[in-house]
């Protein structure tokens, strides 16, 4: 395997930094808090980590609405304590990608509030989406497209002269107007965004919402307009994966190689990408696109042997075969979190979802290609599924008042010590208080008690990530699947084996060997429950 491609088995971790670890005390995670906690990731293993937005921005959706792409929010801290962070992460062999907002900006944005002031039909206005409204007066939206996270597409404006006036596009929320890659300002202010960063050592992008940027240039009515609202993807093919965005893609690549030229170190882009099939996927990593571009569909899967299987066979089909690797990931700051989405109904992780959850962590590990980890996955942690309505921050709450899909609950800050709220999150005084607040069964949880607890989900990632990086069999390469028994999942990878129970009793190993890692008892022959195990065959 070339070395130099360091993307294309490794594992990064997911920083929200919002939720990571507070440094000042206000009750809000921190770049320095990340800083702090560098020491911590390169214990568990992984290559690298990806920062959630720290850019300032009003936070109407946590900085997915960014004010100013080049800058530090005074809430996380400034240019300079990312310049230590850097120096920190590079010193400790981690890679840091930044996470960057193409799609759309924050109603607060100086182009956007220029827009705003300008007139209709002006260049100001060009570099968005605005449009005269329909019927009588323009009272109506342009079309008829609905926003992901509720409500219209579209929003009205009042003009300078007081009068009602044109409507712009924003397919998320009123707060986060979306850009017009067609105008060629916007593409060369993303450039000079880019290279402003770049320059400042990171070692990549994750790229927000990936296959949108560019809409139908008519701005047609949509065939079935409730599409984006009722499912919250993207999947209006008039407003996404519209041909043009991968001309974006070919072009950040390019820069990403004149600095990889420069000197030598590769710099990545992941992209969000969310289309309909494997093989759509697969067009936004071919070898002059994208690195790389998170495969959803296993996060999306049931917990069923013959799904697991389908959804694998067809990344290794259609991804692996442009000659970039599956990008695998089963949490987020977006999801629920795998213990609680895989079954767990009580929040002490002990049940079902937690050796579900520790099973697919096992599996994704021993499969071809990349892994992302998100934040406390590492440590078994449960959705929080009962914040009271009054703390929900979730701009998909304000719109639709509805809990159903909202975030917040994968978003609570980390516990890292101790038996009572803060847990270590916050170095304020006594009392001070989380911007979500954290459970108190958190404690079972906290970092301390999982780094002493060798049976905890802690030393079952860090020793998956441990023999990941040891056994040549894994990281890139194929997969082989082998027959087995019903409700039984299992794949060679050259002489080592994965076997996954998705059931709940005991069956047979599908192969001899000895286990080397498990996530629950496993004698020889015998695969527990809801288990994965890994096995050198024939040991």
């Amino acid at each position: 395997m070339n070395r130099h491609h360091w993307w294309r088995d490794a594992v990064i971790y997911q920083v929200y930094v919002r939720s990571f670890l507070d440094s000042t005390g206000d009750g809000i995670g921190d770049l320095a808090g990340v800083r702090a906690g560098l020491p911590y990731l390169k214990k568990l293993g992984v290559d690298g980590i990806w920062l959630s937005p720290f850019y300032p921005s009003p936070q109407h959706d946590h900085g997915y609405d960014v004010a100013d792409y080049r800058d530090v929010d005074p809430v996380y801290g400034d240019l300079d304590e990312f310049d230590r962070l850097m120096t920190a992460a590079r010193r400790l062999g981690i890679r840091v990608l930044l996470d960057i907002v193409p799609n759309h900006c924050s109603s607060e944005h100086p182009w956007f509030r220029e827009a705003l002031a300008a007139a209709p039909g002006s260049p100001e206005r060009a570099r968005f989406h605005f449009a005269d409204g329909r019927g009588p007066g323009g009272a109506e939206p342009p079309n008829n497209w609905h926003a992901m996270f509720g409500g219209p597409a579209w929003t009205r404006v009042t003009e300078a002269d007081g009068r009602p006036g044109q409507w712009y596009l924003h397919m998320f929320t009123p707060e986060q107007p979306d850009w017009n890659w067609r105008n060629p300002e916007v593409a060369a202010e993303f450039d000079h965004v880019l290279r402003f960063w770049l320059d400042r050592g990171v070692d990549g992008f994750r790229i927000d919402v990936a296959a949108g940027l560019f809409k139908h240039p008519e701005l047609p009515d949509s065939p079935d307009p409730e599409a984006d609202a009722r499912t919250r993807d993207s999947v209006n093919p008039l407003a996404w994966n519209q041909p043009e965005v991968h001309d974006v893609w070919r072009h950040w690549r390019a820069v990403c190689e004149e600095y990889t030229a420069r000197d030598g170190r590769e710099r990545l882009l992941v992209g969000e990408v969310s289309v309909p099939t494997a093989r759509e996927h697969a067009r936004y990593v071919r070898p002059d696109e994208l690195h790389q571009a998170f495969f959803f569909d296993l996060l999306g899967a049931p917990w069923d042997a013959d799904a697991f299987r389908k959804v694998i066979s067809e990344a290794m089909q259609d991804i692996a075969g442009t000659g970039s690797t599956v990008t695998w990931v089963l949490n987020n700051h977006d999801q629920v979190r795998t213990v609680t989405r895989y079954g767990e109904p009580a929040p002490e992780g002990s049940g079902l979802g937690a050796a579900r959850a520790r099973a697919a962590a096992l599996l994704m590990l021993a499969l071809p290609g990349a892994a992302y980890i998100y934040q406390g996955e590492e440590l078994g942690l449960p959705e929080v599924v009962d914040l009271p309505d009054d703390v929900l921050t979730d701009p998909i709450f304000r719109r639709t008042g509805s809990r159903a899909r909202i975030r917040d609950g994968c978003r609570v800050p980390l516990p890292w010590s101790g038996q009572a709220s803060p847990f270590g999150f916050t170095s304020g005084a006594e009392g001070a208080k989380p911007w979500l607040p954290q459970p108190e069964y958190f404690a079972e949880y906290a970092t301390h008690r999982a780094l002493a607890d060798t049976r905890s989900s802690w030393h079952l990632y860090r020793d998956g990530l441990q023999l990941r990086s040891a056994l040549h069999q894994l990281g890139e390469g194929t997969l082989r699947w082998l027959d087995t028994q019903p409700g039984v999942l299992a794949f060679a990878r050259d002489d080592l084996v994965c076997a996954v129970n998705f059931g709940t009793a005991p069956v047979p190993a599908p192969v001899a060997g000895t286990p080397l890692l498990a996530s629950g008892p496993c004698r020889p022959g015998e695969l527990p429950g809801s288990t994965a195990a890994w096995w050198i065959d024939g040991a």
